[in-house]
């Protein structure tokens, strides 16, 4: 009976102070919702956690990374507060409904955040998969992203307004035109990204050059709005993924899935020093011995075409030259060196004679696609190009310098 009383004394006193009984309800319920966050975080998630790293399989490192089920359960905290805010007295009608909305708005927003979440996740386990980058899928998790955040964005303020949502997108659609302006980037980079995965235009990894924006590396990076390219000194072009669509580039895999790549690059002979072979130079040249095959058969090419000339009284005599004989020179060399893919296309051809000399050309593909073995080679090939030259009695066509017209010393004394 006396601790009846006592119990009725505490009310009758806690009834002269309202906010305090206010205060001491509302002091329970935060308590409550902060243990059922630690209940939820420490225990339930964490147990999963726990599951899961156990479990090992192909994909436990990311999920225990990026974890969707934490996001999920801050929604616990706020459905405590959206629920128990009515059983705390003396608050008004308003401020009730006011917790109740933002309550109902954080839970909106969890979930589209847990969801863009798992799309991460989703996007990182398929981008192990070796197929992932001929057809990457970024800018489309990217654009379900903007519409689950459009959507969630309507239902919180619909939940403040006290509105359907439905009802508020028949509101939006007189506003289409705005809207269209407004995400008329979007819409042209969605367009572009299903052109660009359709037609296989780019890939992760491919090499791209686009003089127009000062790009001209790998693509390392492709959402729906830009593809991002790591250029060979190691920066970094951001292309908007339309103009990809709407402008001009070169992409270089097709030299990487041949294997091959092309030299193709010209020694500018000066034309003064061509001329008819001599005896003594064509004996001197039969010494080498991926010519000597070719002088003879070019030899006794020329011997039946001038007595079929001379027989039919016409004096036309056609004899072998320098220049010809170094361009077969080539062509051996060439076919015999190891850094060059035979079975592709291989040319030595005189190109149009310039004011700086007459342009031997060579059209050849080495065997590898890496940068450095692929300089090496040629390197290699028109260094020894450059010292033999003139054993065939030809000369390399260079603009004069000042050493060129620098009078000697004892002509001056």
């Amino acid at each position: 009976m006396d601790r009846l009383n006592f119990v009725t004394q505490i009310q009758e006193w806690s009834d002269q102070f309202p906010w305090l009984e206010m205060l001491t309800s509302l002091s329970i319920l935060i308590l409550i919702a902060f243990i059922a966050n630690f209940i939820a975080k420490q225990v339930v998630v964490r147990g999963i956690r726990k599951i899961i790293s156990k479990l090992r399989f192909s994909y436990s490192d990311v999920l225990a990374e990026h974890s969707v089920i934490r996001r999920i359960a801050n929604i616990v905290p706020a459905l405590v507060i959206m629920n128990g805010i009515v059983t705390v007295p003396h608050l008004s009608e308003k401020v009730i409904t006011l917790i109740q909305m933002f309550a109902q708005a954080f839970i909106f927003l969890t979930i589209a955040l847990a969801i863009s979440q798992f799309l991460t996740i989703f996007n990182i386990i398929y981008q192990r998969n070796p197929k992932s980058h001929n057809k990457p899928i970024k800018g489309y998790l990217q654009l379900v992203k903007l519409i689950i955040f459009v959507v969630c964005a309507l239902m919180v303020i619909g939940t403040f307004l006290k509105k359907d949502v439905f009802t508020l997108l028949a509101g939006f659609g007189a506003m289409a035109a705005v809207l269209m302006l407004v995400f008329q980037n979007t819409i042209l980079s969605l367009v572009a990204s299903v052109q660009i995965s359709s037609y296989d235009m780019v890939r992760i990894g491919d090499w791209i050059e686009m003089p127009t924006l000062n790009a001209d590396g790998d693509v390392i990076d492709m959402s729906l709005h830009t593809v991002t390219v790591q250029n060979f000194d190691k920066t970094y072009t951001t292309i908007p993924t339309n103009r990809l669509v709407t402008d001009t580039f070169k992409n270089w895999r097709g030299m990487q899935e041949q294997g091959v790549r092309r030299i193709k690059r010209a020694l500018y002979i000066d034309q003064n020093s061509v001329h008819f072979l001599s005896a003594m130079e064509y004996s001197k040249l039969k010494e080498f011995l991926i010519l000597e095959k070719y002088l003879d058969e070019k030899q006794t090419e020329l011997k039946n075409f001038n007595q079929q000339y001379a027989n039919n009284g016409v004096n036309n005599q056609r004899r072998l030259t320098n220049l010809g004989t170094f361009r077969a020179y080539i062509e051996y060399y060439l076919k015999n060196h190891p850094g060059i893919a035979q079975n592709q296309s291989l040319i030595v051809r005189q190109l149009q004679p310039t004011g700086e000399g007459l342009p031997i050309e060579i059209y050849a593909f080495t065997n590898t696609t890496a940068w450095v073995a692929y300089e090496a080679i040629q390197s290699d090939i028109f260094d020894h190009l450059l010292a033999i030259l003139p054993e065939f009695g030809l000369k390399i066509f260079q603009i004069p310098s000042g050493n060129d017209f620098k009078i000697p010393q004892d002509t001056v004394n």
